[in-house]
């Protein structure tokens, strides 16, 4: 059995999940040793308590005690795994990355994302009307323009100034890409976006790449090329 085993306890990391359980458990076993002991404390010496039954419990506390310290080693080799990948998304970062989305950095005075049709069944992948509209990290609209309806993949590239000409701080926004039928029906679209990595990380077991301050996980990632290099006029 583990319960009891101090070393064990000290194993495992108290912010884990893993840890969690284990102070619960341990909550748990100790107001049951607590009952236990008030009981036979009290107990009848001429009808004494049946053993199995408590005994049956301990076991089951050890069952338990034994998966968390299976669960705890899990987590770890899971960390382990995603430093590993951090480690390798290190080649990722300077270069130009498409993934599938519609948060787009603004660098440079520059924003480029693509869109593709994506009707649903007994649709015509014919659009009559597409509306595109940029958005800044508080939601507010600072561009709005038509898109061309020509079918397949269509690019839109975003010089970073509203529709007044001023420019707009870099960052983070949001491309809403709106498209109509000849009926006025809306069509699916499948929107991607293209960024220069500039760090990676991992938060609750996923593995993320950053884009200034945008952020997409690695299964969203189409495609990486090399981050053209700028002039200086």
């Amino acid at each position: 059995m583990f319960i009891g085993d101090t070393a064990s306890a000290a194993a495992i990391d108290s912010s884990t999940k893993a840890g969690a359980a284990k102070e619960k458990l341990d909550e748990d076993l100790n107001r049951f040793l607590n009952l236990l002991v008030t009981q036979l404390k009290n107990q009848d010496p001429l009808d004494p308590m049946d053993a199995s039954e408590f005994t049956t419990q301990l076991v089951q506390f050890a069952s338990v005690e034994q998966q968390i310290y299976q669960n705890a080693n899990l987590e770890k080799m899971l960390a382990i795994d995603q430093t590993n990948q951090i480690a390798t998304m290190v080649d990722f970062i300077g270069n130009t990355i498409e993934a599938a989305g519609n948060e787009v950095p603004l660098e440079n005075d520059n924003a480029k994302t693509t869109y593709i049709l994506n009707p649903a069944a007994g649709q015509l992948p014919i659009a009559n009307q597409i509306n595109i509209t940029v958005q800044n990290s508080s939601g507010l609209t600072v561009y709005t323009t038509g898109g061309d309806t020509t079918p397949g993949q269509q690019q839109f590239i975003w010089d970073g100034k509203d529709n007044n000409g001023t420019a707009q701080n870099p960052g983070m926004y949001t491309v809403v890409v709106t498209a109509l039928d000849r009926s006025g029906n809306l069509i699916d679209v499948d929107q991607t976006v293209f960024g220069r990595v500039t760090g990676a990380g991992a938060e609750d077991g996923n593995v993320q790449l950053f884009m200034g301050d945008v952020v997409t996980s690695l299964e969203k990632v189409l495609s990486i090329s090399e981050t053209p290099a700028t002039t200086t006029p």
